[in-house]
């Protein structure tokens, strides 16, 4: 399946929509948007293919055709929405598309890993508490992209992940859980990275999971996360 001239859609499933989850035994379906090499994609289809997640990963939606998250998706046998943002007049254009895609495919949560594009209320709007974002950093501390580096140059002696719902304030929307990473001396970024790697790894997938089992519940900037039943 393909969309031309603008967003490219490979597929392996069917070309139809799917019916809307009204019955528990319908899939729990996740879209991921990513930029880059897709190590946070890969630590959910780990944790889906070793039937600790039990959602459908739905769709990819990637920004830079030639991603290594591509390949990744390829791989898993995730469907795949590629786009060239330059190939559009502006970001509005490009997230109706998007939105559109998303929607025909019934998708219950859009998880932004690693997707370095600011969003607008397009996507924002139509996905309201069912958008995460996975940060590098401590909220409300070190906000925007260069989170590891920041912390690392304000000297903080720890630091670690965050994955909260999106608004349209960047970095700003309701924490859902957190993770703290120590700053060891003599740590360089890419010695920090690597364990701040290590914990988006565990905790972007567990998080997911508590969605699906309806688990996490907003309360104003607030989440709190409900126990889960035995």
């Amino acid at each position: 399946m393909t969309k031309e001239p603008n967003g490219s859609l490979a597929g392996h499933g069917g070309d139809g929509a799917a019916a809307k989850r009204d019955v528990p035994s319908d899939p729990f379906r996740v879209a991921v948007f990513a930029s880059g090499s897709g190590s946070n994609f890969q630590a959910i289809v780990d944790r889906v293919k070793a039937g600790e997640l039990d959602v459908k990963l739905e769709l990819l939606v990637c920004d830079r055709p030639g991603a290594r998250v591509i390949e990744r998706a390829t791989a898993a046998g995730v469907d795949t929405y590629v786009f060239r943002p330059k190939d559009y007049p502006d970001r509005e254009s490009y997230e109706r598309e998007i939105a559109a895609e998303l929607n025909r495919r019934n998708v219950d949560l859009v998880v932004l890993a690693g997707f370095m594009r600011l969003l607008t209320p397009v996507l924002v709007d139509a996905f309201a508490g069912r958008m995460i974002n996975i940060h590098p950093a401590l909220l409300p501390s070190f906000k925007g992209a260069r989170g590891i580096a920041d912390a690392l140059a304000y000297g903080v002696k720890v630091t670690g992940v965050t994955v909260h719902y999106v608004t349209l304030d960047m970095d700003a929307g309701p924490i859902i859980a957190q993770e703290a990473v120590p700053v060891l001396e003599g740590d360089t970024e890419d010695s920090l990275a690597e364990r701040i790697h290590a914990a988006e790894h565990r905790l972007l997938p567990q998080v997911i999971g508590w969605i699906k089992d309806g688990r996490v519940k907003i309360e104003g900037n607030r989440t709190r996360i409900e126990r889960a039943e035995d």
